[in-house]
């Protein structure tokens, strides 16, 4: 367990504060997890990948019901196949029947193409807002900071007060571009 140090009479340390400004190129694994979630269709994609794998579960559970020799005997099973045939480790029964087989190979062609796809496209879509992402980003840190005046530096404050007054100078210019055009 830890002890406080007792502060001794006559003996100040000096207090240095952190500087508290956050950089806005920098944005942190929480910000880039949210920005995917809110900005790409990653949420839907995994919905859909799971309504699928119910589905095709379903169907696999059903084309091998009563067939002799099917591996697949239960919808836990069938679940369980869909994870397996889907990771491509080459650890899922094989189904018996041809219908339970043809099932099982749209299985994997449309969830593997669709579970990659998910990826790709998520982090594609994000990597190509560059435009949205910079003034987001600024706004961000501009509303942070004002959040947490009380904390901030004479420094820091002339800083945040730049940057604003920039942001509004860049602002009005861009609308005397449009109004002129």
């Amino acid at each position: 367990m830890a002890t406080r140090r007792k502060k001794m009479p006559g003996k100040r340390r000096a207090q240095r504060r952190p500087v508290r400004l956050r950089v806005a190129h920098a944005p942190r694994l929480g910000g880039y997890l949210r920005s995917i979630i809110e900005e790409t269709y990653f949420l839907r994609f995994i919905l859909l990948l799971g309504l699928l794998w119910l589905a095709f579960a379903a169907a696999i559970f059903i084309a091998e019901q009563g067939v002799d020799g099917a591996r697949i005997q239960t919808f836990g099973q069938a679940l369980y196949w869909g994870v397996a045939a889907l990771s491509t480790a080459g650890i899922a029964d094989t189904p018996v029947s041809g219908a339970a087989q043809a099932i099982g190979a749209a299985w994997i062609l449309l969830g593997s193409v669709l579970f990659f796809g998910i990826i790709v496209a998520s982090i594609t879509g994000y990597f190509m807002r560059p435009v949205q992402r910079p003034a987001r980003q600024i706004i961000d840190t501009i509303e942070y900071n004002l959040e947490h005046l009380e904390d901030l530096s004479v420094d820091e404050l002339e800083l945040l007060k730049r940057t604003a007054d920039n942001l509004i100078l860049h602002m009005e210019g861009l609308k005397q571009r449009e109004q002129g055009s």
